[in-house]
């Protein structure tokens, strides 16, 4: 297994970055999952549910796409109270992508759309500077999880 390795510095900025989206979970979650669905539609085929909205209002609106888009934002936020801690780190992520890869069948590509859609939405709100302090956490997590997908035998 790879250790992560944040510095002190490091974590507090990212946390801090972090911190400025979270406050506003369901909202920010939601237009995370609204922007991957209306940019990537093919990511919407792994969401049974979501498969019949075209407009983005209807998605906004929608309590599924709200719930999961609270879910998402709620798993990054245990992990980022984790990067001091690759121990605990991991045994979020790894179930995390174990599950996507096993029971769900997500292919893990889309980690890395819905991270970089989470970057350029920090950086529309608060500037380069938050988006390239929460960078670095945005690409632990996707070669975290694409690791859990190899173990899985993806």
């Amino acid at each position: 297994s790879c250790t992560m390795s944040f510095s002190e510095a490091e974590v507090q900025s990212a946390r801090g970055a972090w911190e400025k989206i979270y406050v506003d979970a369901e909202d920010n979650g939601t237009a995370v999952l609204v922007r991957m669905f209306t940019e990537h539609p093919d990511t919407k085929s792994y969401f049974t549910h979501f498969k019949g909205m075209d407009s983005a209002e209807e998605m906004k609106q929608s309590d599924q796409v709200r719930g999961h888009g609270k879910k998402v934002f709620t798993a990054i936020n245990d992990i980022v109270q984790h990067l001091d801690n690759t121990e605990a780190f991991l045994g979020i992520v790894n179930p995390l992508g174990k599950k996507h890869a096993t029971q769900l069948k997500i292919d893990p590509k889309n980690f890395k759309i819905i991270c970089d859609i989470i970057l350029q939405l920090m950086e529309e709100k608060f500037g380069g500077d938050c988006k390239a302090s929460f960078e670095k956490v945005t690409n632990e997590i996707c070669a975290h999880l694409n690791n859990a997908y190899k173990e899985a035998g993806w």
